[in-house]
């Protein structure tokens, strides 16, 4: 007897799981809607949550006229999408997930999606993955022949990571650096011998991600008292009068 598959776990989640709301775990973090999906951990997640599923394989979920869609390219790594209309947004293409269902009087020339009826471009015949879906498992009932193995798969290189995200809840990058705060000067780790005048070295250009500015951390050696009052305070003196003859 031949095991014939119906829908893998995450073909179900991808058409079941809630994109686009709140993540419940960062309700009080910035950009914590959940447009991602772990296709391991068969759930929808938010940029906040890569931290936790940086080896898993992940798909983005993108929004088009107020419905779910995926980048073709991703879909094709996980399924045959032959015959499924895409449309074009940000130069890439994307495909409907689920289906929708159009209201029509009558037919006329041209193709037609074999589930919902939605008029189409030649050659396609189907208007979104979940209506091919369908017409599979009701014509051949097996989806193995269309599936692919795909055993990695990261977000495309246009996904922007929220700005405020910690050093930890980065997926791909642990700096380093250290933010250094412009009223507080830095030690020398190896200061010059036998100098006496003041050495000052721009040692980092660290990016401040909560603020979005350019610090620049300086190492001092040595400052007097007079030099740092003077590079604090930068503020015009008040102008004297000269004498009257």
């Amino acid at each position: 007897m031949t095991m014939r598959i119906q829908k893998p776990a995450w073909l179900e989640a991808l058409y079941t799981q809630k994109f686009f709301v709140s993540c419940s775990i960062h309700e009080t973090a910035k950009k914590n809607e959940k447009n991602i999906l772990c296709l391991d951990c068969c759930t929808s997640i938010c940029p906040h949550c890569l931290h936790f599923h940086r080896f898993h394989r992940l798909v983005q979920v993108r929004r088009y006229v107020y419905h779910d869609v995926v980048r073709l390219e991703d879909l094709e790594k996980l399924i045959d999408c032959s015959n499924v209309q895409a449309y074009t947004i940000n130069s890439a293409k994307v495909v409907f997930i689920k289906k929708r269902p159009q209201n029509r009087q009558f037919k006329g020339s041209g193709n037609y999606c074999t589930s919902c009826d939605r008029s189409l471009q030649e050659p396609y015949i189907h208007c979104s993955l979940g209506c091919k879906v369908d017409f599979l498992l009701k014509h051949q009932k097996d989806l193995s022949p269309f599936l692919r193995a795909c055993h990695s798969l990261q977000l495309s290189p246009d996904f922007l990571v929220p700005p405020d995200m910690g050093e930890d809840e980065m997926t791909n990058e642990t700096p380093h650096s250290t933010i250094v705060d412009s009223d507080e000067p830095m030690s020398s780790s190896s200061a010059s011998s036998g100098s006496e005048n003041m050495s000052m070295m721009c040692t980092e250009v660290v990016r401040k991600k909560r603020s979005g500015l350019y610090v620049c951390g300086r190492t001092v050696s040595k400052v007097s008292e007079e030099d740092m009052a003077t590079s604090m305070s930068r503020r015009k003196g008040i102008p004297h009068r000269s004498p009257l003859c």
